[in-house]
């Protein structure tokens, strides 16, 4: 079993750090690394050449202080301690200016990248001989060899199959870049022109990082600046510790969720987490996450290796709650004391079990942590459901007549949960990532979209709707393709809460309502497609919030005229009748005089605990 011991709070009876940035000064220093951050990010999506990147914006960016501690980061919270694997096989004392290092290692990092399409770089920066900061930039490629093209694919059984794997490496040494170690990985690409030109766009937005964070401390001093990182870490750290007291009694408080398959015949696999609050001898409270009872690793690539950061990545992010004067930082994964994963668990898998579709787990795992706040108390959102990956893999004929191959990932949003005082939001991807426009779909793939909307009634109904998923209709222009398909909770829908309904689930199918019709299974590979079918892909929707029928007449009737419910619908389950027009005050009064019994949470039916 894995024990993740923070230590941050070790120290409180040692004598008082000097304070040498003001709270002025901070804020000026917080936003001038949020500036730089953003300006990576802009390179970074203006530069790269594969979709994921460019139009998906699948990447990230982070500042970490002197020791490798990460002081500033973006709001995706399924990152821990992304330095340390390269700290161990590179001490940051030997480190030069210019210098450049990179993984994609998932075990070897422990964790720290989820999946092996996710490539990191990492500069140290120096001012004056001095080292001040890391600086980091991550991005999805599309293709770095393995079992199928993208890299990703429900078949595999091992991490050999998801391509090329990249130990912490040097990758530019005081200035002079491995060209070999370069040359290795993008002959490993299926796509190396994709692969090439995305290295490029990532070592340049990580240059960039490294000149602005430089000018940062010239302008304020390395002192001043270490201490505002310090300031903002040790911010952020009581922040997050204070509001795990409000929503945590003492005592442990359980939730479990559960994630449908693993595309090899296995499944549900059961998500179980424990949050326990204790008094310590020193008066302070001790935070324990444990989630060792969650179900054994799967044969399938859904299995999430969560560093020990994560829990406390994503509970911090929760309690920010988006405020623009906090900091996203390792402020959250300090206020957990202890983190305890099981060694060949679903959550800490043995090497080499596959992680490709880690997503699904990754994305259930936030699901359980809002309801693991939710038994305690909080008040967080119902569930969401899984973001749904589609890959089209196969050859198109060009207009001079010879036959390319092509890869088509589309990551399509998904309804996110209700929250107790407003409807979840519709057709997100996850955090920041964005659906492709139809426009770049059919300019850049063999396809034509037919339909692109929301999905009617699969937002759970409550007082506050979940938000809804998405319809993407394609025709396929290709002369051959293979479709994979990642779609989850169909089996154990998004659940909702507090009387809230669960979310609708997600489908995929080929020629629908005709004689062809052929509905393939929602985690998937190896699906024929031929020139001139329609594929029709269905997201699910996030889980409701609070009883249906307490939800306005009139709100019930803009969901009908916008099209995110249908009139049945919002008769069955609002007990609201319309005409198409307006509600039929009468009718609505006397079906909702009969209302329903309701309990805790709902999946499927109406339980009083998630098991």
């Amino acid at each position: 079993m894995l024990r993740s011991t923070n230590a941050a709070g070790a120290g409180m009876g040692a004598p008082p750090i000097p304070v040498v940035c003001d709270s002025v000064t901070i804020e000026i220093v917080r936003g001038a690394i949020r500036a730089t951050q953003a300006e990576m990010e802009a390179l970074l999506e203006r530069t790269a050449i594969s979709a994921f990147i460019r139009e998906k914006k699948d990447f990230y960016t982070g500042l970490f202080d002197a020791d490798g501690v990460m002081a500033v980061g973006s709001n995706v919270p399924i990152f821990g301690d992304m330095t340390s694997p390269v700290f161990r096989d590179f001490p940051p004392d030997t480190m030069r200016e210019g210098d450049l290092y990179w993984y994609n290692d998932c075990y070897g990092s422990r964790g720290a990248v989820s999946h092996s399409n996710d490539q990191v770089l990492l500069a140290p920066v120096f001012h004056q001989g001095r080292r001040c900061a890391f600086v980091m930039c991550w991005a999805h490629f599309a293709d770095i060899g393995g079992l199928r093209a993208g890299s990703i694919s429900p078949d595999t059984t091992d991490i050999f199959q998801e391509g090329i794997m990249i130990p912490p490496t040097k990758l530019i040494d005081a200035g002079r870049t491995n060209e070999a170690a370069l040359a290795i990985f993008h002959r490993n690409s299926r796509f190396p022109s994709q692969s090439l030109g995305d290295m490029r766009a990532l070592m340049a937005s990580n240059a960039l990082g490294v000149r602005r964070v430089e000018e940062i401390v010239a302008r304020f001093g390395a002192d001043v600046v270490a201490d505002a990182l310090r300031q903002l870490l040790a911010r952020t750290r009581r922040l997050v510790r204070a509001k795990l007291a409000e929503t945590f009694a003492y005592g442990t408080h359980h939730f479990t969720d559960a994630i449908d398959a693993d595309g090899h015949g296995h499944g549900p696999f059961r998500i179980r987490f424990a949050l326990t609050r204790e008094p310590a001898a020193d008066g302070e409270d001790r935070f324990i996450f444990d989630a060792t009872a969650s179900d054994d690793q799967a044969v399938g690539p859904v299995n999430f290796l969560m560093n020990p950061g994560v829990p406390g990545m994503a509970l911090g992010l929760y309690y920010l709650g988006g405020d623009p004067s906090q900091v996203c930082n390792a402020g959250g994964p300090q206020a957990i004391d202890e983190v305890r994963l099981r060694e060949g668990s679903l959550l800490w898998p043995r090497f080499p079990a596959p992680l490709g579709m880690r997503g699904l787990t990754m994305m259930r795992v936030l699901a359980a942590l809002n309801g693991l706040i939710n038994v305690a108390g909080g008040g967080a959102p119902a569930a969401h459901s899984a973001y749904v990956i589609a890959l089209m893999r196969g050859t198109y004929r060009t207009s001079e007549g010879t036959l390319e191959p092509f890869l088509l990932a589309d990551g399509i949003g998904v309804g996110y949960g209700a929250r107790p005082t407003a409807d979840g939001i519709d057709a997100v991807y996850f955090v920041a990532q964005e659906n492709y426009p139809v426009e770049f779909l059919e300019a850049g793939y063999p396809v034509r979209l037919r339909a692109y909307g929301i999905v009617a009634d699969s937002g759970g109904a409550g007082r506050y709707r979940g938000g809804c998923g998405i319809v993407r209709e394609y025709e396929v222009l290709a002369e051959q393709a293979v479709l994979a398909v990642r779609i989850d909770s169909v089996k154990n829908p998004p659940w909702g809460m507090a009387g809230g309904m669960s979310g609708g689930v997600g489908r995929a199918v080929v020629n629908p309502g005709t004689l062809d019709e052929r509905r393939f299974e929602p985690l998937s590979d190896g699906n024929p497609l031929t020139r001139g079918d329609i594929l029709r892909i269905e997201t699910g929707g996030g889980g409701g919030h609070g009883h249906p029928f307490d939800r306005p007449a009139a709100d019930v009737l803009e969901d009908v005229l916008g099209g995110f419910v249908s009139a049945d619908a919002a008769r069955r389950l609002y007990g609201v009748v319309t005409d198409g027009r307006a509600v039929d005050e009468a009718a609505t009064r006397t079906l909702r005089a009969d209302r329903p019994a309701v309990r805790s949470f709902h999946r499927n039916e109406y339980v009083d605990a998630i098991i």
